[in-house]
Formats: C-alpha cells, sequence, structure tokens
C-alpha cells in the first residue's frame, strides 16, 4: 500500500484493449474460455505473442475439449477491434503459429486430487508455488484504490466511444495514467492526466487532444477534482498513427500492475491470463481480493491487503497474513482468523466457492481483473457473517 504520508501524490495507468500485450491476454483468455466451455476440467496455460501480422501460441493445454484455434484467436482480434485496413494487424490477415502442448504429467499428479508416489495427500494441490495479495480500500465506490480505478474508467469510455458511438478516427492502441494529490487518506485533487491514442493519420492534434479532454476527461473524472491546476497531456509524443503489434511486440501477462492495483497494493509476480483456476496464480489472487473486499465491506478496516503463500502439489497454504495499515476495528491477527473461518483457502475449495470452473474469463482481461460487477471474488455476500464474528 501506499505510504500514508500528510501529502504525497500518487500515480496509476490503464491500457486498452487493443494495447499488444492486452491483445495477447485476451486470446490467451478467449483459448481458456473455448476450453472451460467444452471441458470444465480442463488444465491451461496459454501465452501468447503478437507482433506486426503474426501471433504465437505456446504453453500447455490439456483439454477434451476441441478447438479451432484460429478462430478462436481471430475472433479475439476481432472483438477487440483490429478491423481496419491501415492497419497491419488485421483479424482476417494475421499469420497464426501454434506450438501448444500438453501438460507436464509431473505437474499434473502434484495438482490431480489422486494420491501419487511422493507426494503427501490425495488431496488437489496448488498448481505452483507463489505468494498472492488481494487488497481492497474505502477510497471508491467498487472499494478499489483511486488511481487505477480513474485510468481504467477513461480508458472504458475510449473504448465505447471508439466501438458504440463510432469515433472513426479512433484506434485500439491507448494507454492512460492519472496522479491523484492525497491528503492523508484524503484525496485532494488530481494533478495530471496522461492519455495516449492510437489514431487515424488524418486527423490532427488539436481535434484528438479537445475530444480526449472534452469528450472523455471532464465527463469521466470526478469534476471536483479537476482545477485550474489539472494538467492534461494527451498524445505528448504528436503523434500515434502506428500501434498495436505494428508498433510493439505484445506478450501475455505483462500487465499485471495494471491487472491488479495500479500499484498501491503490493503483487505476487504471477500473472493472470491464460491460466485455468488449478493455477493459484489467478484463481488465489481472485480469492484474495475476494476476502479483502468482504473484510472492507463489513467495516472492519478501511483498507485491507490479505497475503497468502502456497506450495506447488500442497493442498494448504504456508502462510496468511493480514494488514489493515492501522485501520481495522479488531487485531489483524484476529482478522486473519476469523477469515479463515468463512472461507476456505485450499486451492480446490477456492474453485468451487468462486465457481471457477466456468467460461468467464475474457471478461476479466481488460481494465483490470477487479472491480467489475457479476465476477464472483466482487461479491460482498461474506460481508454480514465476517462482521457478526467480529463485532
Amino acid at each position: 500500500m501506499a505510504p500514508m504520508s500528510k501529502h504525497f501524490i500518487f500515480s496509476s495507468e490503464s491500457v486498452g484493449e487493443g494495447h499488444p500485450d492486452k491483445v495477447a491476454d485476451y486470446i490467451s483468455d478467449s483459448v481458456l474460455d473455448a476450453c472451460l466451455e467444452q471441458d470444465p476440467a480442463s488444465r491451461v496455460a496459454c501465452e501468447t505473442l503478437v507482433k506486426s501480422n503474426c501471433v504465437f501460441l505456446a504453453g500447455e493445454i490439456t483439454t477434451d475439449a476441441e478447438l479451432n484455434y484460429e478462430a478462436i484467436v481471430r475472433q479475439a482480434i476481432r472483438d477487440i477491434g483490429y478491423v481496419n485496413d491501415d492497419d497491419v494487424f488485421h483479424a482476417d490477415k494475421v499469420f497464426i503459429s501454434n506450438i501448444l502442448t500438453a501438460q507436464s504429467s509431473d505437474i499434473a499428479q502434484g495438482v490431480d486430487a489422486a494420491q501419487a508416489e511422493g507426494k503427501d495427500t490425495a488431496e488437489q494441490g496448488a498448481g505452483d508455488q507463489g505468494i498472492m495479495f488481494g487488497y481492497a480500500c474505502t477510497q471508491t465506490p467498487e472499494l478499489m484504490p483511486a488511481p487505477v480505478m480513474f485510468a481504467h474508467n477513461l480508458l472504458r469510455e475510449m473504448a465505447r466511444q471508439r466501438k458504440d458511438v463510432g469515433v472513426k478516427w479512433l484506434r485500439p492502441d491507448v494507454k492512460s495514467q492519472v496522479a491523484v494529490e492525497y491528503a492523508g487518506s484524503t484525496i485532494k485533487s488530481i494533478k495530471n492526466v496522461v492519455i495516449s491514442t492510437q489514431h487515424a493519420h488524418d486527423i490532427s492534434h488539436k481535434e484528438i487532444k479537445e475530444f480526449c479532454i472534452e469528450e472523455v476527461i471532464r465527463k469521466i473524472l470526478p469534476a471536483h477534482l479537476l482545477t485550474d491546476g489539472t494538467e492534461f497531456l494527451i498524445n505528448p509524443t504528436g503523434k500515434f498513427v502506428i500501434g498495436g503489434p505494428q508498433g510493439d511486440a505484445g506478450l501475455t501477462g505483462r500487465k499485471i500492475i495494471v491487472d491488479t492495483y495500479g500499484g498501491w497494493a503490493r503483487h505476487g509476480g504471477g500473472a493472470f491470463s491464460g491460466k485455468d483456476p488449478s493455477k493459484v496464480d489467478r484463481s488465489a489472487a481472485y480469492f484474495t481480493r475476494w476476502v479483502a473486499k468482504n473484510i472492507v465491506a463489513a467495516g472492519l478496516a478501511e483498507a485491507c491487503e490479505l497475503e497468502v503463500a502456497y506450495a506447488i502439489g500442497h493442498p494448504y497454504p504456508t502462510s496468511i497474513h493480514v494488514e489493515t495499515f492501522g485501520t481495522g476495528q479488531v487485531d489483524d491477527a484476529r482478522i486473519a482468523e476469523v477469515a479463515q473461518e468463512v472461507f476456505s483457502f485450499k486451492p480446490a475449495d477456492i474453485v468451487s466457492q468462486l465457481d471457477l470452473l466456468r467460461p468467464i474469463y475474457r471478461e476479466s482481461t481488460h481494465y483490470g481483473h477487479f472491480a467489475k460487477e457479476g465476477l464472483p471474488w466482487e461479491s460482498t455476500h461474506k460481508a454480514e457473517q465476517l462482521k457478526a464474528l467480529l463485532t
């Protein structure tokens, strides 16, 4: 969590659907959902690389699903909006290379709910070792840090303008960044806003700047936080025609801070997209967000960070830690104890509690994996139970 000094400025960024790394994430999650739709027991670790007019699929998949990988890839790219004839990266024209293999049997025996030589229990174990962090706070209605939510909301509106309103010169690749001024835990103002959007060649920088400020920033960000001193930096290089995978390579899992808390809270290092929920990198990160959000929703703390660690093949966490940064209504250790009474931290139970063996992951890919209605780890239905045990 960012330091709570008397006065500080904190910035977070977001990237749009057409950013090369997000293109890769979305393709990977599209493959995952296609597997789970036919075979909920699928084991998926799909990595994607995109560059110029090429898409490479790699990783390990064990599934009974019968998939047309080419069709999945092309539809994902089409959904994002790479269908413009002036772009090298085009849904109908990319070249696709598939080097996916089956999951290692050594990994499978550790994860499967079955006895195996050298394995301590017959329970399902974690799909890998790792440290996962979940976080929630009262800064926004979504119980998320404000800087990253502001950055995400700007790009949601940019996508709406491009796809629904039909602003023809907008292209899919776009980034945002918002700097927020704090006095202690109070948000005072927005110091600056950065939007860099890919665009058609025949639009002027003046028009782009006016559009981003008037049609996006002023309509999306809280008006009382935009002051006379707020600086707007719109396409600060002056030109952004070459974008997406034509301008930069994209890889699955490179935007993990954008995907979580914008740097405000810690991150264990594991990426999410393309991984089925036996991989605790993903499922336990969602789970810890769920637990932390319910703790804050219950009024037990104004901010809560939960750390959980796992060992591959082992069905129990190796450590659990709760930190409320001095905002807790009761001792942090007591909150951790009660959280373990209300929630099961076993990998298999995480999957069942959140009903994760469903094709829901494309919904999580863009604009952060948290704070979206309908995703199970955003539910606060455990808050009253926590509150009853601790108050």
